[in-house]
């Protein structure tokens, strides 16, 4: 008679609403206090699963509204660093550019941005800059560094602080012009003492795709003493000079003016492989973001549905128990 209450007791149990709606409940009600954990232990790995899928979903959402700000960004700098191309190359054409010249004072100007997640620009700006700067050190020569954003500062400051002359940042807070990069140009020039200034920075050439770039501008002594030596920088003596203006005047007029159209030229174009870096990793998060999804939608069905098998088969063993 006991053993047949007993049996009943456990078919109304099993059959009940709370059996269906909760099998932790029907659970408590077959096992005693001991042999359960705490509520809810079985879904603590799906919902650990839920919360990363749920984190996976909105880096993604970043990653697509970065990639998409970027692009909007590109065409615009795009069309100006093309024809800021312009203005430097009749330089290249009169003075050439010298980057093996040897001098005892050598400025390196490392262009890098002030923002991250923009693949390895900055990173190869600042690879070269140390390259150049080992071969431009030695005995007698002094060379210090001119970092422009905050990235490069952040990387040559590990093992080249006392060489960094001046720090600029932000400088791509605003829409970029040619009033504010010579006004840079000109505190630069004041506050430098150098023969050869050497501009490193990221030319650009498609979204995929920058060169690393070193543009070197003399100083006007050294460019009387290359004339002097013959080279291409001596034919600046068959040019007639109008006016009451020396040659060591137009020189310095000349060298002030290369380094502020060089210089524009140089944030535009390295702002532009920024924007085009930058795409590029976004893209490329934003498709590893879709595949860890994937995988973390798979594990999340896969963990689901062995909880299910497992509570199917601890009701049955159950109800085998209680029938047996």
């Amino acid at each position: 008679m006991a053993m047949a209450a007993l049996r009943r007791e456990g078919r109304r149990l099993l059959l009940s609403p709370v059996s269906y709606n909760s099998p932790v409940a029907a659970r408590s009600a077959i096992l005693s206090d001991s042999e359960l954990g705490p509520m809810g232990a079985r879904s603590v790995s799906t919902q650990a699963v839920r919360n990363r899928m749920k984190s996976v979903k909105n880096i993604q959402k970043i990653t697509k509204a970065m990639k998409m700000v970027a692009a909007s960004k590109l065409r615009a700098v795009q069309v100006r660093t093309e024809n800021s191309r312009g203005i430097w190359q009749p330089f290249t054409a009169l003075l050439g550019d010298n980057p093996s010249v040897d001098v005892k004072k050598n400025v390196i100007v490392a262009i890098t941005s002030d923002k991250g997640l923009c693949g390895g620009i900055n990173s190869t700006s600042v690879k070269v800059s140390k390259a150049l700067y080992k071969l431009t050190s030695g005995p007698e020569k002094e060379t210090k560094y001119v970092v422009l954003g905050e990235k490069g500062k952040v990387q040559l400051v590990r093992d080249s602080k006392n060489s960094i002359e001046m720090n600029i940042t932000e400088l791509q807070k605003n829409p970029l012009n040619y009033t504010q990069v010579s006004v840079l140009a000109d505190d630069i020039l004041k506050n430098m003492e150098y023969d050869a200034l050497r501009i490193i920075y990221n030319k650009f050439q498609s979204v995929v795709s920058f060169l690393p770039t070193v543009s070197t501008i003399l100083s006007p002594e050294t460019v009387e003493k290359e004339s002097e030596a013959g080279g291409k920088l001596g034919s600046l003596d068959f040019y007639e000079i109008e006016g009451g203006d020396t040659k060591a005047e137009v020189l310095q007029n000349l060298a002030e003016f290369q380094f502020s159209c060089v210089l524009f030229n140089a944030v535009l174009e390295n702002a532009c492989s920024e924007l085009g870096a930058r795409m590029s990793a976004m893209d490329s998060s934003s498709r590893n973001a879709g595949e860890m999804l994937d995988r973390l939608t798979l594990t999340y069905n896969r963990t689901r549905q062995a909880s299910i098998t497992t509570e199917l088969i601890e009701i049955i063993s159950g109800a085998s128990a209680l029938t047996g």
